[in-house]
């Protein structure tokens, strides 16, 4: 994996944010620590996380192409970064970290109005489409062919639909500090798996294959271990 964190998200420079997610959700499946892939790495997917942190939010974005230009202008007049003395590299760094200061709020308020605004709402969000599950199957389960059963298990599917995709809105409303970027994480692949285990169990309802059902459900089973994951790292923050 490479510093350019656009070789690390496999995009081009000049990709899309429709692009840069879809790059992002492919190597956080491939790289997380539970995927069971060959590749899965705890470095390399905190690498993801970074470069999609970055990419993700226009501005951020936009300060780290300015500063990548700069940087290939230096080293294209000739002038050799690493001869640089340590006190200008030091003021550098203390000159662009007060500038982000000085430009937005602290970090400890950033997480404060993240867990107010994304966390919390997305929380109950998740919570609203999984707490009725066991129950909605199991009236379902009474008789699969009877319309009016099947009727309200689409009902449930629906409500669960549109409480995921204000899930999912929520998460996209602010970029995610760096502070909690492994809880963001789990939330992201937790939305994941709950749109494909809504997915699957639509597909129930046109053909009435208990396959489809039940990896919807296994998919919402680990779709609660992944918003567990996310509890237990707010606690150690906390």
């Amino acid at each position: 994996m490479t510093a350019n964190h656009y070789d690390t998200l496999g995009i081009s420079e000049t990709a899309t944010q429709p692009e840069i997610k879809q790059a992002y959700r492919r190597l956080a499946k491939q790289y997380h620590p539970d995927s069971q892939q060959v590749e899965a790495s705890h470095e390399a997917i905190s690498q993801v996380n970074v470069a999609y942190e970055v990419l993700s939010d226009p501005q951020t974005r936009r300060q780290y192409d300015q500063q990548r230009q700069y940087l290939s202008q230096v080293a294209a007049a000739g002038i050799e970064t690493d001869r640089r003395t340590r006190y200008e590299r030091t003021v550098d760094i203390q000159n662009h970290y007060r500038q982000r200061r000085q430009a937005g709020q602290t970090a400890d308020d950033q997480f404060q109005q993240w867990m107010r605004q994304v966390y919390s709402p997305i929380d109950r969000l998740i919570g609203k489409i999984m707490s009725p599950l066991k129950s909605e199957v199991r009236a379902l389960s009474a008789d699969p062919f009877d319309d009016e059963l099947m009727e309200n298990f689409q009902g449930y599917l629906e409500t669960c639909r549109e409480s995921l995709d204000k899930a999912q809105q929520t998460f996209k409303s602010m970029p995610n500090p760096a502070k909690v970027a492994s809880v963001a994480a789990n939330l992201y692949y937790c939305m994941n798996q709950l749109e494909d285990g809504i997915e699957e169990m639509e597909r129930f309802t046109y053909n009435y294959d208990d396959s489809y059902l039940h990896t919807g459900q296994e998919l919402f089973r680990i779709s609660a271990q992944l918003r567990r994951e996310a509890k237990t790292g707010v606690k150690e923050m906390g």
